[in-house]
């Protein structure tokens, strides 16, 4: 099972113990009506899991990921096992619109996000 979205706002921020990336789909007005939140807990302090919230659903682990595609404007995520959090999706699809602002917060994030957690997949 797949869970599948599209959003048109990506940020990259990152703090003394993370590094976050957030999707997110907004109104004409701004506000958030959707979001996907990944984080990487950074430091000697933190055990460096993955977290991934979906509209204040979370889950989370060192060994979360199996594989990572990255495109233009897509990012695919291949479970080890399916996420209760999203019914039970085995795989995250998300895009993102390819503004030069997206691309560039996606470019920072994604690499230190995902980076050591990626076995295969391609960049």
């Amino acid at each position: 099972m797949k869970y599948s979205k599209d959003y048109d706002t990506v940020a990259f921020d990152k703090r003394d113990n993370a590094v976050m990336l957030f999707f997110a789909s907004t109104t004409d007005a701004g506000d958030i009506e959707d979001y996907l939140l990944l984080m990487r807990a950074v430091g000697e302090d933190y055990d460096q899991d993955l977290y991934v919230e979906v509209n204040e659903r979370q889950f989370s682990g060192h060994d979360l990921v199996s594989e990572t595609h990255l495109s233009e404007n897509m990012l695919t995520l291949d479970l080890r096992e399916p996420a209760e959090a999203l019914d039970g999706a085995s795989q995250i699809v998300l895009t993102f619109d390819a503004t030069e602002e997206n691309k560039n917060a996606f470019e920072q994030g994604a690499f230190l996000i995902l980076g050591d957690s990626i076995e295969g997949g391609h960049a």
